[in-house]
């Protein structure tokens, strides 16, 4: 099939160029200029990107004015409405929604990573107090390939996916402790009492055996 093009003219030289004509699975044809500048030695104005497709995206499809956000071909209200978080995060990464099997496997991976370096977590004291959340959740995402070093070769497929892994893992408490209704002080604190009655019936009893032992 012939590609389809765009013909332009510089009406002062009389030089033409031919642009090649793109098209989606969905949305509006787009004309590729990527050649302009060095066939016609001008760029092209769209202040906002108004009228210009600065990506090609097989993940996600917007269309503002229509409301229609899609993710991997799927509406976002169905997304939001018939699957979870890890369901979603796994259709983002691998395209297609997970099978039961798949979603086990995945489930367990991202439990694998879900604690968070206690370092990073301290981080959070150098927010101001009111800190927009989605900010704060940014500087602490940013600031995990200062954490993890193992992972950080963008042309390795596998080290992509532990990191995508290990974000997702640990974004749901990250956002957690963003929320701006809670400070940071009772995040901790509710934690700490959490962690203290789980371990309140271990300590007891193992405080019960030395005594025993030492009369002994």
């Amino acid at each position: 099939m012939t590609q389809k093009t765009y013909e332009l003219l510089d009406p002062a030289s009389g030089k033409k160029s031919s642009l090649p004509l793109r098209s989606g699975t969905i949305g509006p044809d787009v004309v590729d200029i990527a050649a302009l500048n060095k066939e016609h030695g001008v760029f092209t104005f769209d202040p906002g990107f108004m009228a210009t497709a600065s990506t090609e995206s097989k993940v996600t499809y917007i269309d503002g004015d229509a409301g229609v956000l899609l993710y991997r071909g799927y509406p976002i209200e169905q997304l939001a409405a018939q699957s979870s978080f890890v369901e979603v995060a796994y259709l983002l990464l691998y395209g297609d929604l997970p099978n039961a099997k798949q979603l086990a496997d995945f489930t367990v991976s991202i439990q694998r990573h879900t604690m968070i370096n206690e370092s990073l977590l301290r981080m959070f004291n150098g927010f101001h107090y009111d800190a927009h959340p989605m900010a704060m959740v940014s500087g602490i995402i940013a600031s995990m390939s200062a954490f993890y070093h193992d992972s950080m070769d963008i042309n390795n497929p596998r080290h992509r996916e532990i990191f995508a892994h290990r974000i997702i893992a640990k974004l749901r408490h990250t956002s957690a402790r963003s929320d701006s209704r809670l400070s940071i002080r009772e995040m901790i604190w509710t934690t700490a009492a959490i962690c203290c009655t789980c371990f309140m019936p271990f300590r007891v009893s193992l405080i019960t055996s030395i005594r025993s032992h030492r009369r002994r």
